[in-house]
């Protein structure tokens, strides 16, 4: 569902009030306490002007309800937006704030030349694989182990098409091959030797040139979820 988001506006942001209110936000959302996790205002200006995005998402009262922020990488030759966050206040999750968010910043994107998006998300995070992958439609490019090196962060990179954005809930084809694991409603391998074991199959299955495309559950295996793999043709 796209949810309901009339009312809020997307936008960047304007002057020192909004961008420490948006620093203030990240920290809340993610429940980030020590200095090391701020995000600076003055970075947030610095993004505005150089070709990066500081994005707000503003309710009826002029409120900030979300927030999001990224830059311009290069890889290979190829310019992208790299999205470092996105966050949503508590009060407006599951009205599509993300999904706003996301796509202002893919606009902000185009206005500065770049055609593709990148970001990285928690493959074990059912719900974001989810919107990162069959709502948005981006691809998984690249395991990230330990992405953070805090012990506890790996990540996939997903690379999102900005001239054929858009998204589907994929269905296992003939091209597809997958990578099974236990699952609850939100979390996939919660168990340490399941996640021992989805952790070395994802890292395997990029290795070897797959891109994920899609998180999905089948109906007659009932707490357990698909990783669903393409071959990378490029």
């Amino acid at each position: 569902m796209a949810g309901d988001t009339r009312g809020i506006v997307a936008r960047d942001l304007a002057g020192l009030a909004e961008r420490t209110a948006a620093s203030a936000l990240y920290r809340s959302v993610f429940g980030y306490e020590g200095p090391e996790h701020a995000v600076s205002p003055r970075l947030l200006a610095a993004l505005g002007e150089n070709a990066g995005s500081a994005i707000g998402a503003f309710d009826e009262d002029g409120c900030l309800v979300g927030f999001c922020y990224g830059f311009t990488g290069v890889e290979h030759g190829e310019l992208y937006h790299y999205s470092q966050a996105a966050v949503v206040d508590a009060r407006v999750q599951g009205r599509g704030v993300g999904r706003l968010l996301k796509h202002a910043q893919a606009d902000a994107a185009r206005r500065v030349g770049t055609h593709t998006m990148r970001w990285t998300f928690d493959p074990y995070a059912l719900r974001n694989a989810h919107f990162n992958l069959n709502v948005l439609g981006a691809v998984g490019i690249r395991f990230l182990p330990d992405f953070y090196d805090d012990g506890g962060s790996d990540r996939v990179l997903v690379r999102w098409d900005l001239d054929r954005a858009g998204g589907s809930t994929p269905t296992p084809a003939p091209g597809h091959t997958a990578v099974d694991s236990p699952a609850d409603d939100r979390t996939a391998a919660r168990a340490p030797d399941e996640r021992t074991q989805l952790r070395r199959e994802l890292a395997d299955r990029f290795a070897t040139g797959g891109r994920l495309v899609g998180v999905v559950r089948r109906d007659r295996t009932p707490g357990r979820v698909s990783y669903l793999f393409e071959r990378d043709e490029a």
